[in-house]
């Protein structure tokens, strides 16, 4: 028997490794919107929470516009990496190769997010000087998080696609 031809059309090919069943929309080649929605919505969440933290503390800080958003990016990225992180853990891996692999998995989806919320933000007039009990500052806040999903769905879809971004992660669930 030919073992080289055994698997060549088997939807769970991961560049060359075997994924694990119920994967295939994370084939080399293509992936599925809900499996993009899925990695854009786990990051957003992850992003979200750590935007509007960051946001709430430099507001009631009464902290400066530059010193406010660095905080929000980077309680984003943590927290974005974290969900990944704790689930990786949970399937065994060590801390080291669990860093590695949330790197990998949500660098590129945070970061566009990131960038596409924020620049809404700072570009929404009158949004950087609100306060927390102005409808404005949630308004641009949670209309900046719509955005940045419908921009970078189609981001991680092609990641995925290619068995990267959120795609590494599927490997231990």
């Amino acid at each position: 028997m030919d073992h080289g031809t055994h698997h060549a059309d088997h939807d769970h090919d991961h560049g060359g490794r075997r994924a694990p069943d119920g994967h295939a929309g994370h084939r080399k080649g293509g992936a599925t919107w809900g499996t993009a929605a899925k990695a854009t919505l786990h990051c957003l969440t992850g992003c979200a929470i750590g935007e509007i933290l960051g946001m709430v503390i430099g507001t009631a800080l009464m902290w400066g516009n530059v010193q406010t958003m660095a905080l929000a990016i980077a309680l984003a990225f943590v927290f974005g990496y974290s969900f990944t992180l704790f689930a990786v853990r949970r399937a065994g891996l060590d801390f080291r190769a669990a860093l590695k692999v949330a790197l990998a998995a949500d660098t590129v989806s945070i970061a566009v997010m990131e960038l596409v919320d924020n620049g809404i933000i700072a570009l929404t007039p009158g949004a950087m000087d609100a306060h927390l009990s102005d409808a404005l500052f949630w308004t641009a806040l949670l209309g900046g998080f719509a955005v940045a999903f419908v921009i970078t769905t189609p981001v991680n879809k092609w990641m995925i696609g290619r068995g990267k971004g959120h795609a590494v992660v599927h490997a231990y669930h």
